[in-house]
């Protein structure tokens, strides 16, 4: 079962990450367990808010971050009180040409887990991820929504909605995002 609210950016985003080998790389996510489907050189899972990315990057030897090839962090950037923070902070924590990959909702209702706090547009999640430090030129961000989602998104019943082949139209209209994702670049 897919969720409606992301049934054009997973398949998307595996494809990004799958375009950067994942076999050879060392990765962080901050979320849940989305990276889990990916057979990476490495992997391990920091979860929000037990470990707060706002306070600083991940750490195990106090005086220096721990170095990634690339950071997930999928659906908890809006929980953040901080985000600008947390953003620099996943910068300091990316090997140079490392990756920044975050994804994020737009029109979905209030969800406080334990808060929630923002939203932003593909242009919005560019211009937080280059006012963090990574250059304009190295950051890719996407959106997609429609009304007949955001209406689902309303209705009454168990949420998220789950997709469905027969009955959802996942068509793009660009003034109603729904979700928005991006991909970073360290240089």
């Amino acid at each position: 079962m897919v969720s409606l609210n992301r049934v054009v950016m997973q398949p998307q985003s595996r494809r990004l990450i799958q375009s950067l080998g994942p076999g050879g790389l060392d990765v962080c996510e901050i979320s849940g367990t989305w990276g889990e489907m990916f057979s990476f050189k490495s992997y391990r899972k920091f979860r929000y808010p037990e470990y707060d990315i706002c306070a600083g990057p991940y750490m195990q030897n106090p005086e220096k971050a721990e170095k990634f090839d690339l950071v997930l962090a999928n659906q908890v950037w809006e929980h953040l009180d901080r985000p600008y923070a947390a953003t620099r902070n996943v910068r300091r924590m990316l090997r140079k040409g490392g990756h920044f990959w975050v994804a994020v909702p737009f029109f979905i209702p209030f969800h406080a887990a334990p808060s929630d706090n923002s939203r932003w547009s593909a242009r919005g999640l560019k211009n937080l991820l280059v006012e963090a430090g990574f250059e304009d030129h190295a950051v890719q961000a996407w959106q997609w929504g429609n009304r007949h989602v955001a209406r689902r998104n309303l209705d009454e019943g168990p949420w998220p909605p789950v997709y469905d082949a027969a009955t959802d139209d996942i068509t793009d209209d660009p003034d109603m995002p729904i979700c928005a994702w991006a991909l970073a670049r360290k240089t």
